[in-house]
């Protein structure tokens, strides 16, 4: 269905067209100064300009034309040429009532048929998540939500890092502390245990210990990088052991990242790609694309149009050995095969620009992908301490995200020490609440943006905050609840018809519910999710003002009171979905 925005912008195209000029001038916006009006239209401006008329008299012209329009209570023009527009109350509830069962809210499915790769999360095999991973993971599952809320047929890829140097300083570190493991006898015959020898605990340490080592013992490093090369040759006992790390270190990541409510569909690593790398190389060779420098292979990608210096592509070291761009390139090649996206979209840090700028160039130079494939980077900021640098222990180390997410769910809950609740409640709305507090503290956050990790300001349930939102949530519900107590009735027979409004306050949540899926859309257009987390913050305040402002329960003329309850609920249901779209969700108390 037809937006309000476009439906208004249609009525002054009309407008603009009926006075003889041209309908694209009728493009109505919403009003950068809402203390004058709700929606302004500056087409006035540009007709003057082409036409040398006085913008004024235009405007005069065109307001007078829309104040007839049944969608406006006033069209005005103003000084020196502008049109400032107010929505009738009845064009605001006819939207609303009619959008009640739109589950797009009002967005179109501009994903529909289409399919998009995400990739995002970017964890390593044998370590840890920490912080470092924190933002990839929560939004490029927010933004994989919303490709997903629009039609797309939305693949998101973990895109582990289960290949090169760290397989052979593990494998050759396990060799020396377990030299009698069948892996490591040449003369091994028949299958391989089907239980790994290690446990995710046993990686966490091993790996580290291993990479120090390397460091310093050159002959150790030697034999590390002798590990590597015959796994990568296919030693069927250090394959065997590959697949243990791996399959040791997902299921921990996938428990790990499930605490932080993210999922993907693919759990492909670089390690998938490798298989490709040969044929692409050689298919790079026939198609001439590849030079040769100082002993290396590179794809030259500047072009004439670059205001600044974009290095060749280097897919091949001197001594044969293949980079990070190789597997992306070659992962692009398996991706087309198996899925042949119409967009892709890596989310990673904004350090990385400059990779993904040279690997996207040599993919559309090799044919790669369709001239009309759509590919998208978005470099994120770092998260920081209060000192304003990466954010660290109180040691000064990394830290693990599963302990910060600890932190976070304590600190919420001693924010709700004075409920009421029980204790095991109380536990759980924690976690859930702790959870919306990091991720919305993030997400509200520009994501191409550096910004402040704080605690205290995360946690406080007042404010532009998760927790606050939540609570705004946990009110309307409880409202609802005690309505439907009230009256007799199961909450889903709740009263379902939005009156006009009737005062300022009441308008003005009605009038923001209307823009929800405009916000949407644009968050998939921007690749912006903190556009959903301004939006719902308006949309909280504008509730709590109008809930300060009427006794909704104890409102003696039942049909207004019946109105409100609607506006409450569909208030809620935008609110749903947006935090779903984020990544998190409300408790039932708070």
């Amino acid at each position: 269905m037809k937006t309000l925005l476009q439906q208004m912008t249609e009525a002054a195209a009309a407008a603009f067209s009926a006075c003889g000029l041209e309908p694209a001038l009728g493009k109505v916006n919403l009003s950068n100064r809402p203390d004058l009006c709700e929606y302004q239209c500056n087409g006035a401006m540009a007709a003057a300009k082409q036409l040398h008329r006085n913008p004024f008299e235009i405007a005069e012209e065109v307001a007078k034309r829309l104040s007839s329009n049944p969608l406006f209570a006033k069209a005005e023009a103003v000084r020196p040429g502008f049109i400032n527009l107010t929505l009738a109350p009845e064009a605001i509830s006819d939207y609303l009532n009619a959008r009640r069962d739109d589950v797009l809210l009002g967005a179109e499915a501009v994903g529909a048929g289409r399919t998009i790769i995400l990739d995002y999360g970017g964890a390593n095999v044998a370590k840890p998540l920490h912080v470092g991973h924190l933002r990839s993971a929560i939004i490029g599952e927010s933004l994989k939500r919303i490709c997903r809320f629009l039609g797309f047929h939305a693949i998101g890829d973990v895109h582990l890092g289960d290949w090169g140097l760290q397989m052979g300083l593990i494998i050759e570190e396990l060799k020396e502390r377990k030299p009698e493991l069948p892996y490591f006898d040449p003369s091994h015959v028949g299958e391989y245990p089907a239980e790994a020898p290690f446990t995710i605990g046993d990686l966490e340490e091993i790996y580290p210990t291993a990479s120090a080592r390397s460091k310093e013992d050159e002959a150790f490093a030697a034999k590390a990088h002798e590990a590597t090369f015959r796994l990568q040759n296919g030693d069927p006992g250090y394959t065997a052991l590959f697949r243990h790390i791996v399959n040791v270190s997902v299921a921990d990541l996938k428990k790990n990242y499930g605490n932080l409510n993210v999922t993907f569909d693919l759990w492909k690593g670089e390690s998938d790609a490798q298989a490709y790398i040969p044929a692409m190389m050689e298919d790079f060779r026939k198609k001439g694309i590849l030079r040769q420098s100082e002993g290396a292979m590179v794809i030259d990608v500047a072009e004439e149009s670059d205001t600044k210096e974009v290095p060749p592509c280097l897919v091949q070291k001197s001594d044969g050995a293949y980079l990070y761009a190789t597997t992306d390139l070659a992962t692009i090649v398996q991706r087309e095969k198996d899925y042949h996206p119409d967009e892709y979209f890596y989310v990673t840090d904004k350090r990385q620009a400059m990779h993904f700028l040279q690997v996207f160039r040599a993919a559309r130079k090799a044919g790669l992908v369709r001239e009309d494939t759509i590919m998208t980077h978005l470099g994120f900021g770092t998260m920081n301490g209060k000192d304003g640098k990466p954010f660290k222990t109180r040691s000064g180390g990394v830290m693990r995200l599963e302990y910060l997410l600890e932190d976070v769910t304590n600190a919420v809950y001693e924010r709700m020490a004075d409920s009421d609740m029980p204790e095991e409640e109380k536990r759980s709305a924690s976690k859930i609440v702790g959870l919306a507090a990091l991720k919305y503290g993030d997400l509200s956050n520009q994501a191409t943006k550096d910004y402040v990790f704080d605690m205290d300001r995360f946690t406080s349930f007042e404010g532009n905050t998760g927790p606050y939102i939540l609570y705004t949530i946990v009110r309307i519900a409880s409202i609802l609840k005690r309505f439907a107590a009230q009256e007799g009735i199961n909450e889903d027979a709740l009263p379902k018809e939005i009156l006009p409004a009737g005062d300022a306050g009441e308008k003005a949540l009605q009038r923001l519910l209307t823009g929800a899926g405009e916000v949407i859309t644009a968050a998939y257009a921007e690749k912006a999710p903190h556009k959903l987390c301004l939006f719902i913050y308006d949309v909280a305040n504008a509730f709590n003002s109008f809930y300060h402002e009427h006794r909704i329960l104890t409102e003696e003329d039942q049909e207004r009171k019946a109105s409100w309850i609607a506006l409450l609920a569909e208030t809620k249901r935008v609110l749903n979905v947006m935090i779903d779209l984020l990544g998190f969700e409300a408790p039932e108390r708070m």
